[in-house]
Order: C-alpha cells, then sequence, then structure tokens
C-alpha cells in the first residue's frame, strides 16, 4: 500500500506520466468530459454522486502530488458569482498565474494535445472546471 493521499491506481500512475506543461482538467458534474477534452486524454471518473467527490477536494489531493505553474477558469455570465474561483486561488500559490477564458476557448484548450488528464468530478456547483498546468519540480 503506498503512502500518498491518492491511492486511485490510474490516478496516481497517470499524474506520474505527467510532464512540466502538461494540463489537467478537474470537471464539474455538468461538463461533457469525452467530447470537450482532447482524445488522447486519460478520464479518470470519480463522480460517485452529486456533490461526491468535488473538485476542492480533489485539488487538494493532486496538490500532495504536483506542482501548478498556471490555472485556467471558464469565464462566467456577468450576473453569475463563482465562489469556488475564490476557494481554488486559496488553495493555489500565490505564484500560479490564473487566466479567463470564453467558454469555446476553455473547451479547444481541453481538446489540445497536451491535456493528458480529465478527473471527472461531483461538484454541483456550475462552472468549477479548472485547468491546471503541471509545474516542475523546485
Amino acid at each position: 500500500m503506498i503512502k500518498s493521499k491518492i491511492i486511485h491506481p490510474e490516478l496516481i500512475s497517470t499524474l506520474a506520466k505527467c510532464g512540466h506543461k502538461t494540463k489537467i482538467l478537474i470537471a464539474d458534474s455538468n461538463y461533457s468530459f469525452v467530447t470537450n477534452s482532447s482524445p488522447n486524454a486519460i478520464i479518470i471518473y470519480l463522480n460517485l454522486s452529486p456533490g461526491m467527490i468535488n473538485a476542492t477536494d480533489i485539488l487538494d489531493a493532486l496538490l500532495t502530488e504536483i506542482n501548478v505553474e498556471s490555472a485556467i477558469l471558464m469565464d462566467t455570465p456577468a450576473d453569475f458569482n463563482p465562489e469556488i474561483y475564490q476557494e481554488y486561488k486559496d488553495r493555489l500559490s500565490l505564484e500560479v498565474e490564473f487566466t479567463s477564458l470564453e467558454r469555446y476557448a476553455f473547451y479547444n484548450t481541453a481538446k489540445s494535445d497536451d491535456l493528458l488528464l480529465v478527473i471527472a468530478s461531483g461538484e454541483k456547483r456550475r462552472f468549477a472546471n479548472i485547468i491546471l498546468t503541471v509545474g516542475a519540480i523546485k
């Protein structure tokens, strides 16, 4: 038994394959995991039921295993307050660069060849999708 925060065999194996600049998508439960991600991406389904497992718990676990150099969020409608964005920022280092993309630009980024991993969460909050770029070892 490994002594890691992440014990999911396929997830830990895929994380080990990530190098500097590899992209990882944590997707909320509304996201189209298959049609809006790279055809080469490995999809890990952690969406047992609505609310389980939530995106911030997944992010917390990932941060025990990888460094993150940047994060991409999806633009939201002007009248929508994505509270989860602040939760992401609170968890990530102040050195992490955040950018925001329009919905279809976000999808195109998720479909790029450098996106290796999609983690399907049970996150119920809308617009909780985040693309992480793996950083170098410090």
